[in-house]
């Protein structure tokens, strides 16, 4: 298993090399900017598991940089400084800061920050994801709602049947049920060609099975 990438961005060396060492003492990858410019193109070069930024730096600001590491990179970041300045924290809570340490900072704090930052990242991520999925699902169900409704129009069917015979056009595609709503709500005139062939091979279809089974089936 590769060890967790952290970007760690400071512009005081001496803090810079001693939270870079601590952090490779205990397993992690550390990658180093002395300015935020630095710190931000590193972060979406590299995609680090988390930055640990400081927030005054050269450049642009450790807010500034988590700002663009989240919206470019999807990285999250926990904050260090000098100043324990509520209107700096609330602002870093507000760019989505997962934690907040006032210097100076020990190995021995940052180390639980960071594993819980992580932690909290992760679940975010998978949130959002789920977020999108769902989102997703919604857009795919409208579609295929409109595109039944559609067809239960044309030919004047029930939604059950109308679902029956999409799906079997669409099996027999190999296509995804939403790939063929997607062209019954699309142009008029393939809309109105791909009504007319779903419904064509679903009458074929039934015509086989009644042959075989030696049955009439009528279909309209």
């Amino acid at each position: 298993m590769l060890p967790a990438k952290i970007l760690v961005a400071d512009d005081d060396r001496i803090i810079l090399s001693t939270i870079k060492q601590g952090l490779e003492a205990h397993g992690y990858q550390a990658l180093t900017a002395q300015d935020g410019l630095t710190a931000v193109r590193i972060g979406c070069a590299e995609k680090p598991d988390l930055a640990v930024l400081d927030i005054r730096m050269p450049g642009i600001f450790g807010i500034e940089v988590a700002r663009q590491l989240r919206d470019r990179a999807g990285i999250s970041s926990i904050f260090l400084s000098a100043y324990a300045d509520k209107e700096l924290v609330e602002l870093a809570t507000k760019e989505g800061a997962l934690s907040y340490l006032v210097k100076p900072v020990m190995i021995a704090q940052l180390i639980p920050a960071i594993e819980a930052a992580r932690e909290r990242s992760a679940e975010l991520k998978r949130l959002q994801q789920n977020e999108i999925n769902l989102t997703c699902a919604i857009k795919s169900n409208r579609t295929i709602s409109l595109a039944i409704g559609i067809y239960m129009e044309h030919f004047k069917v029930s939604e059950a049947q109308a679902v029956d015979e999409v799906r079997t056009y669409a099996r027999a595609e190999r296509r995804k049920m939403l790939d063929i709503a997607k062209r019954l709500t699309g142009q008029q005139s393939e809309n109105s060609s791909l009504i007319r062939e779903v419904r064509e091979f679903y009458k074929q279809c039934q015509r086989h099975k009644a042959a075989v089974s030696g049955s009439h089936v009528s279909l309209e």
